[in-house]
């Protein structure tokens, strides 16, 4: 059974039956109440007649003094303590009562009473006759008109709940349509992503933000990770296809040289195993970007967390000059306390990519500065190196993108530090700003926002 139809069964049947539950509790709490009335009316009537009889007994016949107290009704009559009519007198409307059976009751009676499928008041209290003798007089009355409006009553509701369950069947089918809808579309869309093999997202209309719609949002966001990842998986296959195939090629050319010539050569042989041991190093730094580069930001496993920017790059810069044994200008500007909202581990990793490119295309001294600049808190790190065009400096960010290729071989690079970096300043909220001027050197500011200065 479709979603549709089950919330438009379950939303039927749970209304019907609280319609069904209301109107039964309507028509007995009516139906008692009615009832009460009657018995009370009854009683009351009763208690009087008692009254009004006991006085005339004597003065009037017993037949006319019925007579006269008789309901239009019913029947009243004098029973005796061997439940024998004495005197009976029945309204013409009511003549099947004469059939009923009699007997004498102890204490005072008032009930209900059903004969011949015809609902009746009884009432019976003790009276004294003339004679000495303790006799019944019971009232009987017929409850006819109660028991049609009550029946009339009967018959409205269970029109009311039939009538009742058209709009609902009808508004419950318009509201699973509606609760649907997206499910519905979701559906739709999954079908044609398996179809056509292309990643597609649902659209929302109205800016409801119930669970259908953060379901949607959900599967967008799935849609999207998968389609990253997708496509990470397609670049890193690509991208390593191409990028390996270079020092695999030399590894194969140098190590069929050692097969031939390697033994007999040492100059040679100790060429070979240099090459072959730079570009193994080479494959595994590039194996190692790659795989990070392949991974979701999420997969990244951030920790945010309040640093000091001044110790943290004093630190940093510490460990970089004893590594390289590269002389690194260290200061600070405007204020010496910076605190910082990061992840510490991804900010060390991001500033060594481009500490070590300044290394690697700079001799001269390097420049490390942080500081304050518009209510940002910025990492500087300059060199004096061979510089960059403008031209390239919108295209140093792709993958395996070398401003000199050859230069770029002969450092050791693989094109993928850069793309790395931006991966990583993307991932923890850091904006990356390049600029530089062959002959002259390059600078790279980090932009973060402040948490505290």
């Amino acid at each position: 059974m479709k979603l549709s139809n089950k919330i438009n069964l379950y939303t039927t049947v749970l209304f019907a039956t609280l319609l069904i539950l209301m109107n039964i509790s309507v028509y007995f709490t009516f139906s008692k109440l009615i009832l009460d009335s009657e018995l009370n009316t009854s009683a009351k009537e009763m208690e009087k007649t008692t009254n009004d009889i006991g006085k005339s007994l004597g003065s009037v016949s017993e037949a006319e003094l019925l007579r006269s107290y008789a309901p239009i009704n019913g029947m009243i009559q004098f029973v005796t303590s061997d439940d024998s009519p004495l005197s009976t007198v029945t309204s013409p409307t009511e003549q099947n009562l004469i059939e009923r059976k009699t007997q004498f009751n102890q204490g005072e009676v008032s009930t209900f009473i059903v004969f011949q499928k015809r609902t009746y008041t009884f009432e019976s209290m003790p009276i004294i006759l003339l004679d000495g003798n303790v006799a019944n007089l019971q009232v009987t009355k017929s409850i006819k008109t109660a028991t049609d409006n009550l029946n009339i009553l009967r018959l409205v509701l269970i029109l009311v709940t039939f009538l009742a369950l058209i709009p609902v069947v009808v508004s419950s089918r318009i509201l699973s349509k509606l609760i649907t809808n997206p499910v519905t579309s979701m559906i739709k869309t999954m079908k044609e992503i398996r179809q056509s093999g292309r990643f597609k997202r649902l659209t929302f209309e109205g800016k409801s933000k119930d669970e259908l719609f953060q379901m949607g949002e959900t599967f967008n966001h799935m849609i999207h990770l998968l389609e990253t990842n997708y496509e990470k998986q397609k670049q890193f296959v690509s991208n390593a296809s191409h990028e390996f195939k270079t020092p695999l090629t030399i590894i194969e050319s140098y190590a069929s040289l050692l097969k031939r010539r390697g033994l007999t050569e040492p100059e040679l042989f100790s060429e070979s195993i240099e090459a072959i041991h730079s570009e193994a190093i080479r494959m595994k730094e590039m194996t190692e970007q790659l795989l990070l580069l392949a991974k979701h930001h999420e997969q990244w496993n951030i920790q945010i967390a309040v640093l000091n920017l001044a110790e943290f790059l004093q630190e940093t810069v510490n460990a970089f000059r004893s590594g390289y044994q590269r002389e690194i200008y260290f200061h600070t500007k405007n204020s010496p306390q910076i605190s910082v909202v990061t992840d510490e581990k991804k900010l060390k990793q991001l500033l060594y990519i481009f500490l070590d490119n300044a290394r690697k295309y700079s001799d001269e001294v390097i420049t490390v500065t942080t500081g304050i600049l518009h209510d940002e808190a910025f990492i500087k790190v300059a060199d004096k190196g061979i510089g960059i065009d403008n031209d390239e400096l919108t295209k140093v960010f792709d993958r395996f993108y070398r401003v000199d290729k050859a230069r770029n071989r002969k450092k050791g690079g693989s094109g993928l530090g850069l793309s790395l970096a931006k991966e990583i300043a993307d991932a923890i909220g850091i904006r990356i700003h390049l600029e530089s001027e062959e002959g002259v050197g390059t600078t790279a500011t980090l932009f973060f926002k402040t948490d505290k200065i």
